[in-house]
């Protein structure tokens, strides 16, 4: 597709068809998200495929473990906490044909004697690991699939790394599920340009 096409048309996509893409084809995509930007060229991403049904249960099973224990400390009863995990956790992790743990290295974030600057490093290179989502992603849909990109792994990041065996340096960002699409959803609304950007100075706000 053209690049504009491609940006414009790119969906969330949480329903998939049961085939599995290639491991060769889902390498492929990920190969060329790595020419995303990244601070300080650290390239601070890691991921792990996940294709095998067992480790995609216990993955779900143990991310909704946290996510329960979360809103039932939100006041949410047990038995509804337990069928909104079931909902919009277990069945679209198990029923997700490639789920991508993506995660942050953080071997790579410079050591700065000051936390102040540590503390920016870190940051940037959160940014950093976003920017290769967001690549993957549009890649992925150029490639004719679905996917969609859930924060949810930053709640449970220990649950994640037992499950993984990740070493404690990479920290889990993000979780990205995808396959061949089996819905078409509707564009969500954007904000008008005018609203969000600014030359030169922020405009003052009334009152």
């Amino acid at each position: 597709m053209d690049l504009v096409d491609v940006v414009r048309s790119r969906r969330s996509i949480r329903k998939f068809k049961p085939e599995k893409p290639a491991r060769e084809v889902v390498c492929s995509l990920l190969d060329l998200a790595r020419w995303s930007p990244s601070a300080h060229n650290a390239q601070p991403w890691r991921l792990v495929v996940v294709d095998d049904a067992e480790v995609k249960a216990k993955l779900a099973k143990k991310m909704g473990e946290v996510w329960v224990s979360d809103m039932v400390r939100d006041g949410v009863e047990r038995t509804e906490a337990e069928r909104v995990v079931r909902l919009k956790n277990w069945s679209r992790v198990t029923s997700s044909p490639v789920v991508i743990m993506v995660c942050l290295d953080k071997r790579g974030v410079y050591k700065h004697a000051d936390s102040r600057r540590r503390g920016v490093d870190y940051l940037a290179a959160v940014q950093s690991v976003a920017a290769y989502v967001q690549t993957m992603l549009l890649v992925a849909h150029d490639h004719g699939f679905g996917a969609c990109w859930a924060c949810t792994p930053l709640f449970c990041q220990n649950s994640v790394r037992r499950v993984l065996g990740l070493p404690k340096e990479l920290e889990p960002q993000a979780m990205i599920i995808m396959g061949f699409p089996d819905e078409r959803p509707s564009p969500s609304s954007r904000r008008p340009l005018e609203e969000i950007c600014a030359f030169n100075s922020w405009p003052k706000e009334d009152g």
